[in-house]
Order: structure tokens, then sequence, then C-alpha cells
């Protein structure tokens, strides 16, 4: 057993795991290689191990040998370069505002602070915004939690180009809602936190396990609640024993707040704005921007709302790597939103009082309170301009220039970088767009 196993990342136990048991090889020889969680547990806790439900969260050395982990039962999984994952599609489509929903008047919810993805589920229901989507009548719960998945096999994808089998023997699913109307059975997965894909075995072990189990069609809900918008996802599964054969139905977007957001708007806000701070790295103690999505942040920003966490819970519940953690922080920090203290000999994330500001604002008063801190740094007064003006991002050769000129960080760190400010203003051109 190797020393100190708690101490080691999920990234060297991985990497220990794969030289102790050969496991390329057999891959490259058999397709796949079988582990029970007693193998892993040698090295670290399953549950830290074998669990990424997106891309990011993936542990560098599965990621660079494209290498992916499915649950075979309870107690034991199966690696292979499957492919995996289904990429969400970004927010770029106008918002449906609800304005004929008025929500009952109940104390225990607060539309204005959904922080849990059960809680965002209750507002679905109550506010008839999946009865909506599905085109349906009432949609009553009927079934969530964990449960075993029986026993099945499928097909999946790979990176060789390949149909692999994998056979399912008792594993564990994670219902989040299940529910029942007239027509159909509704199996939802539901996230409060933005990633760029998920993990297509959150949709497919449920569905796979009801399928046999009703004789209602299934239909399967992806939903995404953040920054006050459910965005909201049907897929269906072509070939039912196809993993890989899963395709999006339709896609909707909701608001129960205003989310229009108008040229005017964004120009209001940059003629009342100072800049502050030109970013020179000899001046500042925080880090220039190495983050692109400011989605996350704003998820971030959510969940730090009445949750402070270490840099390792962020990590866990973004699906980040642990250096990610640092690099979202320190974004936030950038903008105001975000700090660090000491708790018990850990360094703790928490909002500042801007952050809970922020917060704590509605929908369009949040986004171009945002659009203002951003453009109080020097760096994104003139690109703002020029992209307003033309309808063009701005050329990250230009973006790369602008901060040499400006210094805000090492040459070695520029280019990375630059895709950072180029993302910031990616997301500030398209709140015309919702």
């Amino acid at each position: 057993m190797p020393q100190n196993k708690e101490n080691l990342s999920a990234n060297d136990a991985w990497k220990a795991i794969i030289e102790k048991y050969h496991i390329l090889e057999h891959i490259e020889k058999d397709g796949c290689f079988p582990i029970k969680a007693s193998q892993i547990k040698e090295f670290r806790e399953p549950r830290l191990m074998a669990k990424w439900d997106s891309t990011d969260a993936l542990p560098e050395v599965l990621r660079k040998n494209k290498i992916n982990i499915l649950p075979d039962s309870r107690s034991s999984y199966v690696l292979g370069d499957f492919l995996l994952y289904q990429e969400i599609p970004p927010l770029d489509e106008p918002v449906t505002r609800m304005e004929h929903v008025e929500l009952p008047d109940y104390e225990s919810i607060d539309i204005n602070n959904i922080s849990s993805e059960a809680n965002a589920i209750n507002v679905l229901i109550i506010s008839g915004i999946l009865n909506d989507f599905l085109g349906t009548g009432e949609n009553v719960s009927t079934f969530n939690g964990r449960m075993g998945t029986g026993c099945f096999t499928f097909e999946v994808d790979t990176h060789r180009g390949i149909k692999q089998k994998i056979c399912v023997n008792n594993a564990q699913c994670e219902i989040d809602g299940g529910f029942e109307n007239e027509a159909s059975v509704v199996i939802m997965e539901a996230k409060n936190v933005v990633h760029e894909d998920f993990h297509i075995r959150q949709l497919y072990y449920p569905y796979r396990l009801w399928k046999d189990k009703v004789k209602k069609p299934i239909r399967l809900i992806f939903s995404v609640y953040s920054n006050r918008i459910y965005r909201l996802f049907e897929y269906r599964f072509k070939i039912p024993e196809d993993y890989s054969s899963i395709e999006l139905v339709k896609s909707k977007n909701y608001s129960l707040q205003d989310t229009k957001i108008t040229k005017e708007d964004l120009w209001e806000v940059r003629n009342h704005t100072t800049i502050r701070t030109d970013d020179d790295m000899n001046d500042t103690d925080i880090p220039f921007i190495q983050a692109n999505s400011m989605d996350r942040i704003i998820s971030l920003l959510e969940n730090l709302y009445e949750n402070p966490m270490t840099g390792l819970q962020i990590a866990e519940l973004m699906d980040f790597e642990p250096r990610q953690s640092d690099y979202y922080f320190n974004a936030g920090r950038y903008l105001g939103l975000f700090e660090k203290h000491a708790d018990d000999k850990q360094r703790i994330v928490s909002l500042t009082p801007l952050g809970e500001k922020v917060f704590r604002l509605n929908y369009k008063k949040r986004q171009l309170k945002l659009v203002e801190l951003i453009l109080e740094h020097e760096i994104f007064g003139a690109f703002f301009d020029s992209m307003m003006l033309t309808g063009q991002l701005p050329d990250k050769n230009k973006i790369a220039d602008e901060m040499r000129r400006l210094h805000v960080c090492n040459e070695s760190q520029i280019v990375r970088r630059a895709g950072s400010v180029s993302g910031w203003l990616k997301w500030m051109n398209n709140l015309t767009n919702l």
C-alpha cells in the first residue's frame, strides 16, 4: 500500500494505478480494463477517483491517455478509451421570460436564492416551467435518489473508432428527479453549476433502469440552473442499447426575471465607469485573469453565498482540477468578489461584501454590475469600445500585444490569459442576445 495515500491527488493515484496494473497495455490489447474498487482503494478512496461528471474534472493522466471510467457494479469499474461525455450547447439564444407565471407566495421558497439542485427542481415544478417545456399537463414527482441499475449490456463508442461492449450488473445510479404525467415518465438530471459538457451515464443508467419498468415512454431532461436562468435540454437514445446514440431533441431557456439587456444599457455602464487600474503586475498582488468562463465565475459566486469553501471543496463542486480553483478564485478576486481567510488552519474562500451585494441583485442589475467591474480594468475598455462598434471580437494577437504593453503578466502566460480576456469580452457581447 502506498505511503500517505490520503495525501495523494487523484492524478498521482491514477498514475500509480496505471503503472501497477499495466492498464495502458491492457486497453491497447483488450479494449478495456476491469478494476475493482478494492484495487483503487489501495491508493485512494474510490468515491474520489471514479466520478467525473464533466471532462474539466478528469485527472490529467486520464485525459492525456484518453481513458475514461464507467461503473459496472457496486464494487467494480471498467476503464477504456470510451467517449462518455456530451457537450452542452453554449448559452447564446434568447431566454423565454415567463411573464404569465406567478409563483405562489410560499415563505419557504426564495426564487432569488435557489441554492441547491433540489430547490431548483422545486421551482421548476411550482413555476410551471417543466410542464411548459414538456408540453404536458401536470408532472407529479414519483421517484428520486440512489437505486440499483439492474443488469443490462450496451455498446459505447471509443477513440479508436470501434464499439466496445459493456456489461452492467446492478451498479448504482442517482436520479435527481423522477416524474410522471399522463403520457410519459420523466427522468431529470439537475445541475446548479455550469459545465461545458456532462457525463452521459447520468441519463443513460437511469434510462436503462426505468425503460423496462414502465410501459410509458421515457423522456430524459438535463437541467442547468445558474445566474437566474434555467436551461432545459431533452435528450433521447436512438438505439436503447447504444450509449453513444444520444441526441438532443430540443432545448429552451427560461427566466422568471427580465433578461433583456440592450447595447444602450452596456454603453451607459461604459460611460459611467472610471478605469481604476492598468493591472501592471508590479503594482498589484492579484494575478491577471486565467479563467475563461464568466458563467462559471458567476456559478461559483452563487454557490459561495451561503457556503464558504476550501479550494478542494470548490474543485469538487465545480468539477475542477485543484489548480483551477485558484484560477477562478483569483478571477473573482480580480473583480473584488472573492476573498480568502484562515479558519481552523484552513484557507477558506468566501464572498466579499461586494460579492454578497452582487449576488443579491436581480438578473439585469447583476450582469450590468459585473460589466462595470470588468470595465474598471484598462485592458477591457478599449477592446469593449471596438467590439461594440464593429460587432467583432478582437484578435487574440491584438489582446496579447495590449497585455504586453500594460505588463499584466509574464510572457509565458500571455497566450493562455489572452484567451480569458477574449472569453470575458465574448460574455459581455453576448448579453444583448439573451
